[in-house]
């Protein structure tokens, strides 16, 4: 398990951690992490694709582009690509949102590419959240593919226990 004690979020070791520094070395990164992976999933008994990974986690570049706080891609064992993405961020009131709400967060982070979200109100351990499911319409690669229809759950949380030091 990593821990990531500045935010209490713990993840198990089979989600990877993002570079997100402009300053990190993707390349090299893209080959370590890819070799770890196919290592890892040799070891239980599958053969991951090592190109296949390095073409996924080079892909990952994209989280930098939003620049979260933290970033993390799931790659179970012997699977090519991540099955889901986790960012964090922390989102801090201001002159123009004095006050972080649940609706305002839904509101803010809500997509209707092709229909509209499903927004459900929930809690969870760290404080009251919103669920926020929804279709985002994404590019092809290299500007030649057809665009991609991505199904999201996003989770926007409120957490109880006060600014993190």
């Amino acid at each position: 398990m990593s821990d990531i004690r500045t935010c209490g979020i713990v993840v198990p070791t089979d989600w990877v951690p993002l570079p997100l520094e402009p300053s990190d070395d993707m390349k090299g990164w893209t080959k370590s992490t890819a070799v770890e992976l196919c290592e890892r999933g040799r070891a239980a008994g599958h053969e991951p694709d090592r190109r296949t990974v390095r073409r996924d986690l080079r892909a990952s570049e994209e989280s930098r582009s939003r620049d979260p706080f933290y970033a993390f891609a799931l790659y179970p064992d012997g699977f090519d690509s991540a099955l889901a993405l986790l960012e964090v961020d922390l989102i801090w009131p201001d002159e123009t949102v004095p006050r972080l709400t649940l609706d305002w967060l839904a509101e803010t982070f809500s997509a209707d590419d092709f229909g509209g979200p499903k927004v459900t109100h929930t809690e969870l351990p760290v404080g009251p959240a919103v669920r926020i499911r929804h279709n985002l319409a994404m590019s092809g690669c290299s500007g030649t593919a057809a665009g991609l229809l991505l199904e999201t759950v996003t989770y926007e949380v409120l957490p109880t226990g006060g600014r993190p030091r």
